[in-house]
């Protein structure tokens, strides 16, 4: 059976050492676990993804724990939070805000919508038509939004986390390339170890759990932690290596569109957020390694019917660690 989550308090950094922010991290870790059962490692890959300063992608079947997962994140983080359901009838408005005439003042005055918070959970992003879905689009990637010609700061730190059923269910659009490349990491969480779905049926309600969850960062915090991963080393090589990485998808005949200079970005950031995640100041070739499916598969197409854990497999394999 679970165990009852502790009376825990928001962490304090006394140290901007790396070993401290692993102690840190591993908290947070040992919290998520205790109502998300058996998927350390995904919610390692989603931390990360926002200690780097992107926006997480989860995808899977419904019922796997997708918004759970997200929820927890919310919690854990200490940021204010906001959920918008995604369905078909969901128009621009609807995410970003609209302006509204005041008669008492004679002028318009501009009411913000959802998305003005610091974690935005977008949930079923598919569901919704791709007018909705571009509404995402310049927020995510600017930090701001543009209404009647007006432009508006969002909160900072400032994330998205998406999920979205498997594109083949009914009622689903696809979400477009260019919108995938603003997710610096895709997940799936799969289904639960016998172990773990044994413990989750007999043991207490999630929703019930995720009320009594302490906040293990706040906003100065966890910005803090993001600088201190923006400084992990990168040594000469290892960049050699990612740049290697990116010109065997480009030039190889296993995939028909290869990763762009922003993927290679986005590993280099990653890697560095994971290797502080485990107490490193420098990123290891094991760190890319670690973080590379997430990262690439969503960016990378293959030629022939190739599942997107094996695309990145086919990419590790094929490029030696210098």
């Amino acid at each position: 059976m679970s165990k009852s989550l502790p009376n825990t308090t928001v962490a304090k950094i006394d140290s901007n050492s790396p070993a401290a922010a692993k102690q840190i991290w591993d908290a947070a870790l040992d919290r998520g676990s205790e109502v998300i059962l058996g998927k350390r490692r995904e919610l390692r890959l989603a931390f990360t993804c926002l200690l780097a300063k992107g926006h997480l992608l989860i995808e899977d079947m419904p019922g796997v724990g997708k918004t759970t997962m997200a929820h927890v994140i919310a919690k854990l983080l200490g940021l204010s939070f906001k959920r918008i359901q995604f369905t078909s009838d969901l128009l621009p408005a609807d995410v970003l805000g609209v302006s509204i005439f005041d008669r008492n003042t004679s002028e318009f005055r501009f009411h913000e919508g959802p998305i003005f918070t610091q974690l935005l959970l977008a949930d079923e992003v598919n569901r919704a038509t791709p007018r909705a879905q571009s509404a995402l689009l310049e927020s995510m990637e600017e930090r701001q939004v543009t209404v009647d010609g007006e432009t508006y700061q969002l909160p900072e730190p400032f994330f998205v986390i998406a999920t979205q059923n498997p594109a083949d269910q009914i009622g689903t659009f696809a979400l477009p390339e260019s919108q995938l490349d603003r997710f610096l990491m895709r997940l799936s969480i799969g289904y639960p170890s016998r172990e773990a779905e044994l413990d989750l049926l007999s043991g207490e309600a999630r929703r019930d759990m995720l009320i009594r969850i302490k906040p293990q960062f706040d906003r100065v915090e966890l910005q803090r932690l993001q600088r201190q991963a923006a400084n992990v080393l990168v040594a000469d090589p290892l960049l050699s290596y990612v740049q290697d990485l990116l010109a065997f998808s480009r030039t190889s005949q296993l995939f028909s569109a290869g990763l762009s200079p922003r993927a290679g970005l986005a590993l280099v950031h990653a890697a560095k957020a994971w290797a502080l995640t485990d107490g490193r100041g420098h990123v290891l070739p094991e760190d890319v390694q670690s973080i590379l499916p997430s990262v690439v598969s969503h960016r990378l197409v293959a030629e022939s019917n190739t599942t997107d854990a094996g695309l990145a497999e086919q990419l590790i394999n094929s490029v030696p660690i210098p």
